[in-house]
């Protein structure tokens, strides 16, 4: 990789310094005494001058020394103020000759060369202001990444757990490969392809692998660069684009972030001609004038289609809406399996287990996994991680860093300790909740003191309203413990209570699971607020309806807290027990807590 050297004054101080010095040495090695003409006359009448050499103002020459070698010479310079001069050279037999004084060598050392140091110097300022100057008139060309054939290396084998949305843009690459094949029936490719997802499942990485098993030129931006505070740069910009990817088709223009470009346009505080919206103006007629038959396919990709310009998301357009959603657990066993080709891990380790624990988790997520894991394994001088590192992993992530040194009261740890066994206990005693894997009460990350680890057997698409109603009484089983061992509640639940209260809230105003209210959707439809439709707005009711539904939130919080309350008593004993062992060991995994259970 080419280096790149900033200037400093330090190297003009040092140029100047060096010129100094060389000036000083050639001047000691051609020193010349200067004499008066009245010494030059007497040590010509006493013959010790030996040769000069004459011009208009000065004379020159060599003269013998005083005590030294018969023919040891030295130089000498004086003012000419005889014009007779030559009557005395002849008189006394001296050869002299006239000559030209020649400053060359004076004149470039005094000051053509620090004149060719500051020349020198004032180009490299001018180069640099010239090449921000070129920048602020390039401001309206894009600033796409440009990768071409050869520099791409990834394809449809490094992207895992997607293959519905790999499925979707085959025909992109076989029309990037062959475009005669579809024209032959008349069938056109969509002129836009958006991809759409949650952040981190692959959305990039999926168009570069298309352009990768294309092998075709791919350019790569976000939304973000075509915007800029000049008005007018973002449609430049978008032309601009446009204008090379015809001239390197066929190929794949990439908006990354479509959203801070694409955005519904409305009416703000500063009208509807803001620079934001020119552009998006533009990028729909480029979008409308271009042939898709030249062969450039645009591809874009955003996790917030909500709020995207209807008119961009018309036939024509982005007709194409391809889906990279979270995968599930056999989309992340191959997710895992690419990653961990990176790093050694051991044979014998169970991919499908390590799937299980990572419920949710995107590409990105589980690439985070791996990488924890094998620091872990490092730091633990390890030579293969195993599945130890990535259990710790796992928990590193969902709940935080371990903080040991933190330290805690006693009387606060055993409220940890109870809490969290309320917790384990009410979940285990409950039909169709997660298993435990594991309770711990070493703090973790910024504010949690403890937490009881359960881990799904399989992805779950659906819940049912008994299977809701037992999640929020594993919720409320850490303060049901608390008050029945302490008499008294603590803040720690506060988490605890906020995700009952939403599941509650859910339940009953878009699940339809209230008695009460009936099947009826009360919460509001997300959309974007810039689109006005005309129509009566979802989730408008009166206040005597939201009164009612803040009872019945109420009411099933009040009831499963009361549920969690009465299986904590009946399991009394096996609560303090399992609390003790948890204030013994620290940690304890699910299998010690159901063999406790089973043995009281």
């Amino acid at each position: 990789m080419e280096k790149k050297h900033k200037f400093s004054l330090w190297y003009v101080l040092i140029g100047m310094w060096i010129v100094l010095i060389a000036q000083s040495y050639i001047a000691s090695m051609y020193a010349v005494q200067t004499i008066p003409y009245s010494q030059f006359l007497t040590l010509l009448k006493t013959e010790k001058i030996v040769e000069v050499a004459i011009t208009a103002n000065k004379i020159q020459g060599k003269m013998k020394v005083d005590g030294g070698a018969p023919n040891e010479t030295k130089a000498f310079k004086t003012i000419r103020v005889d014009p007779e001069l030559s009557t005395f050279l002849e008189q006394y037999k001296i050869v002299f000759k006239g000559e030209i004084e020649s400053t060359f060598l004076r004149d470039i050392l005094s000051w053509v060369f620090p004149l060719l140091l500051f020349v020198g110097i004032w180009y490299f300022f001018m180069k640099k202001m010239g090449a921000q100057q070129a920048g602020f008139m390039t401001l309206g060309k894009n600033k796409a990444k440009i990768y071409m054939e050869n520099e791409l290396n990834v394809t449809f084998k490094d992207v895992a757990g997607v293959d519905e949305a790999k499925q979707e843009l085959v025909e992109v690459v076989e029309f990037l490969k062959s475009p005669g094949k579809f024209g032959e029936l008349g069938g056109r490719i969509p002129k836009g392809i958006l991809l759409v997802g949650p952040p981190g499942t692959g959305k990039t990485l999926l168009a570069k692998a298309v352009a990768g098993e294309s092998g075709v030129p791919f350019f790569s931006l976000s939304g973000s660069e075509f915007v800029e505070m000049f008005v007018g740069l973002g449609a430049s910009r978008v032309r601009d684009l446009f204008v090379q990817a015809k001239e390197k088709a066929p190929c794949i223009v990439f908006i990354d972030e479509l959203d801070a470009l694409g955005k519904a346009r409305g009416f703000g505080a500063v009208g509807g001609h803001d620079e934001r919206e020119q552009t998006l103006n533009q990028l729909l007629v480029e979008m409308d004038g271009f042939d898709p038959k030249v062969g450039v396919i645009l591809m874009a990709a955003t996790n917030r289609p909500e709020i995207l310009d209807p008119a961009l998301l018309r036939p024509g357009r982005f007709d194409r809406h391809v889906l990279v959603d979270r995968p599930d657990k056999i989309g992340r066993e191959e997710i895992l399996k690419v990653h961990l080709k990176k790093i050694k891990a051991v044979e014998d380790l169970d991919v499908g287990k390590l799937a299980n624990m990572t419920p949710g988790m995107v590409g990105a997520d589980l690439a985070n996994l791996v990488n924890e894991a094998a620091l872990l394994a490092v730091r633990r001088d390890k030579k293969e991680v195993g599945m130890p590192e990535f259990e710790e992993a796992v928990e590193r992530i969902i709940a935080g860093l371990e903080k040991k040194n933190r330290v805690i009261n006693v009387e606060e740890r055993q409220i940890v300790a109870y809490h969290e066994m309320g917790h384990a206990l009410v979940a285990l005693s409950l039909p169709g909740t997660d298993p435990v894997q594991k309770i711990s009460i070493i703090p973790r990350g910024i504010a949690a003191l403890g937490y009881t680890m359960q881990v799904p057997t399989e992805d779950r698409f659906l819940m049912k309203r008994t299977e809701l109603l037992n999640k929020i009484a594993c919720l409320l089983g850490g303060r049901a413990a608390e008050e029945i061992i302490f008499g008294d509640i603590s803040t720690g639940a506060h988490n605890d209570l906020a995700r009952a209260t939403d599941i509650s809230r859910s339940m009953i105003k878009e699940y339809g699971m209230s008695d009460k209210l009936g099947q009826v959707y009360f919460a509001r439809e997300p959309r974007s607020p810039f689109l006005d439709t005309g129509l009566r707005e979802t989730g408008d009711y009166s206040d005597a309806t939201a009164e009612a539904i803040d009872e019945e939130i109420k009411a099933v919080i009040s009831k499963e807290y009361d549920r969690a309350v009465d299986i904590l008593r009946k399991n009394k004993g096996i609560l303090e027990k399992g609390a003790q062992l948890l204030l013994e060991k620290e940690k304890i995994d699910g299998a010690e807590l159901k063999a406790l259970m089973e043995s009281s």
